[in-house]
């Protein structure tokens, strides 16, 4: 199947600026570049499918630039926004950048990483204004969409660049690298075409440049997609662990199944049909969701730190406690009610410390009813002493009450 197809088939295709991108990539190793603006320290996973869209033409054969956006960073892209982002320092946007550089790498290995600081920190106020900014027409700039839904409530003229700002890394991996394409989302289309319009302005009518974009993410509910009750879901496992970016994907509703096996694995078409067709007769067994979450965690985090998860989550089902290394036991329960005890203490006065039962007589009944289990051993003895030498790796010990409640003891 040819790549433009698949992207079509896979919904990963918005609109294109020019039909000839289709043999474009039949034909050439074409050069072509995404952008990552380092608002933050880390991606989270909304950004993900810029990566991913570039991992399918890479592996295809073409040639990914990644542009951290050091410079325009600075200025605040207006796309998709309906107020003035927060301005940053150079200092927090280029260590933001480094950060984002490491996680794309991983996605990314063979890409070229380039910061748009360091081209577009060389123009003066004068060059700028003479030699790039006469070939944009303000009527033209205005009717944008990024700039059109922000004039009601007002934008400024650091935002109304920004379009100019991002045309001129087109312009200038164009004529450095040879980069033919810019992907992006829909909503960067104004930007995208804003950098073809500079090329042909600034370098020639006979330059040729093209872009593509994809469809915005939303899920079946009308919710934002990349969201939890916890907030995003980050791509750095010192925000969102393994543990909780592995749940976050095997969490995926059956009517986003199919769109998201789609768009966010790497198996043939051939391959996803036929877990499509699994799933949609058993969607009980969730093969669709194990095949999302398995691809999406390799690929960000490893197949060791996928393995770690898919043992949480099974100890955590089973009850099977014992099983985990004090890391997955943290990991696993770090939203999980927790105690310290400094010294060993009575499973009764443990349950009533730990509020799973509200007095002893209470707690006496859920020992001798076969309710409560220390590090997945249901204990029955009412004398039995919670202790740092009986604790998983001399730290941990995890009580649960019924099927759903724990306590997670620290030992000091």
């Amino acid at each position: 199947m040819r790549l433009i197809e698949e992207l079509k088939w896979r919904d990963l295709l918005f609109d294109v600026t020019d039909e000839e991108i289709g043999n474009l990539f039949e034909n050439e190793k074409v050069t072509f570049y995404v952008g990552a603006d380092p608002t933050a320290d880390s991606l989270h996973v909304g950004h993900l499918i810029s990566y991913l869209v570039s991992k399918r033409l890479q592996d295809r054969g073409h040639h990914p630039i990644l542009v951290i956006g050091g410079g325009t960073g600075l200025i605040g892209d207006p796309s998709g926004k309906s107020n003035e982002r927060q301005l940053l320092t150079l200092e927090t946007s280029l260590a933001n950048g480094s950060a984002i550089a490491e996680q794309v790498r991983r996605i990314l290995p063979t890409a070229k990483i380039v910061n748009n600081y360091d081209w577009i920190s060389k123009f003066d106020v004068i060059t700028f204004l003479r030699d790039i900014g006469k070939h944009f027409n303000i009527n033209y700039m205005i009717n944008k969409d990024s700039v059109k839904s922000r004039l009601e409530n007002g934008i400024s003229f650091t935002e109304f660049s920004y379009q100019i700002i991002q045309s001129l890394d087109f312009m200038h991996l164009y004529k450095e690298f040879n980069c033919k394409l810019q992907i992006g989302g829909q909503d960067q289309w104004g930007n995208i075409t804003a950098g073809l319009e500079l090329i042909r302005k600034a370098l020639g009518h006979e330059e040729k440049g093209y872009g593509l974009t994809w469809p915005l993410l939303t899920k079946a509910d009308g919710t934002k997609f990349g969201k939890s009750e916890g907030g995003a879901i980050w791509l750095d496992k010192n925000r969102t662990s393994v543990y909780e970016f592995y749940q976050y994907w095997i969490n995926t509703s059956d009517k986003d199944a199919v769109s998201h096996l789609k768009k966010f694995t790497f198996m043939s078409v051939e391959e996803t049909k036929e877990i499509i067709k699994e799933f949609e007769s058993a969607p009980h067994k969730r093969l669709a969701q194990n095949k999302i979450a398995e691809e999406l965690t390799v690929l960000v985090h490893g197949r060791e730190a996928y393995e770690s998860a898919v043992r949480i989550s099974k100890a955590l089902f089973s009850g099977e406690i014992e099983t985990l290394t004090k890391d997955e036991i943290s990991e696993g329960f770090k939203d999980v009610p927790s105690i310290t005890l400094q010294e060993d203490l009575n499973i009764v006065d443990t349950l009533i410390s730990s509020e799973l039962a509200s007095s002893k007589r209470e707690a006496r009944e859920f020992i001798t009813n076969g309710a409560v289990a220390v590090n997945g051993e249901k204990v029955l003895d009412l004398e039995f002493m919670v202790s740092k030498n009986k604790a998983i790796e001399n730290e941990f010990t995890v009580i649960r009450r019924g099927k759903k409640k724990y306590t997670l003891i620290k030992h000091q």
